[in-house]
């Protein structure tokens, strides 16, 4: 990270336990190396025990973000991002629409048979990871299950988690997948209008549909770290800390430009 990068990550990172008076130790590293070092690990796809000797060793590094993940410093440290991308751009905080959608991608050998499935339509063994996104793209929730997992199963649990994060959701974009009762769920039990944007019969080869190419877009920018090209990691919510690692990076990087 650039030093402009930095003080943007170091406000937002949560304040560590030990100075608040909760008890702990203080880290043995620079917070900057080892933030770095699992931005490094995330955007190169290398394996844990393969980060450069110029980083701290790989155990530390791998202490660190088990930490943050098993914590949920993660969640907040990303969540703190957003919102303040959202108020550079001029917006409320606290979303009030989202989209949703689903990405399979094939599975690594590490990933066991009990979060792993077939998915009949894309043809992927592996997970799906299911995202809810603001009207910026930006990161809402994210939820991975296996790939065998329908949409329209998988909605009402990514739906719920929406909900429990950000009350003020009252509208939510979806494509085909998600018809049928998940539309009833989210009207009489979230208090959530769920509505369906459908591909034209008419149409022909590639068309750009309202709000869904939103998070389609999002899907581009995970896609470019190269840890998520696949799922490699053996617990669903490994793969959920990634995912947001990813989009942290795009967050900071985008908060960076304009603090230049």
């Amino acid at each position: 990270m650039s030093d402009v990068e930095w003080a943007v990550v170091r406000d937002a990172m949560p304040v560590p336990a030990w100075l608040e008076g909760r008890g702990g130790q203080p880290e043995g590293y620079c917070h900057r190396q080892l933030v770095d070092a699992v931005r490094y690990l995330v955007a190169g796809g290398i394996a844990w025990r393969a980060v450069p000797a110029d980083f701290p060793a790989w155990d530390r590094v791998y202490a660190f973000f088990r930490r943050w993940r098993d914590k949920g410093l993660v969640v907040e440290f990303h969540d703190r991002l957003r919102d303040r991308v959202r108020e550079a751009a001029g917006r409320d905080p606290e979303p009030t629409a989202g989209i949703i959608d689903a990405q399979s991608v094939k599975g690594a050998a590490s990933v066991p048979a009990a979060t792993r499935g077939f998915d009949g339509g894309k043809k992927v063994n592996g997970r799906k990871r299911h995202i809810a996104v603001d009207t910026l793209g930006l990161l809402l929730t994210v939820l991975v299950t296996a790939a065998s997992v329908t949409d329209g199963d998988a909605g009402g649990t990514l739906l719920a988690r929406l909900r429990q994060r950000h009350w003020r959701i009252s509208l939510v974009w979806a494509d085909g997948g998600y018809t049928g009762r998940l539309v009833d769920l989210a009207r009489d039990v979230l208090n959530i209008a769920l509505t369906v944007v459908k591909r034209s019969d008419d149409a022909t080869g590639f068309v750009v549909l309202p709000k869904r190419w939103l998070v389609e877009r999002t899907f581009a920018w995970l896609m470019r770290s190269r840890r998520l090209a696949r799922d490699y990691e053996t617990r669903t919510d490994t793969s959920e800390a990634m995912i947001r690692w990813s989009m942290s990076v795009v967050m900071s990087r985008r908060l960076a430009r304009r603090a230049r």
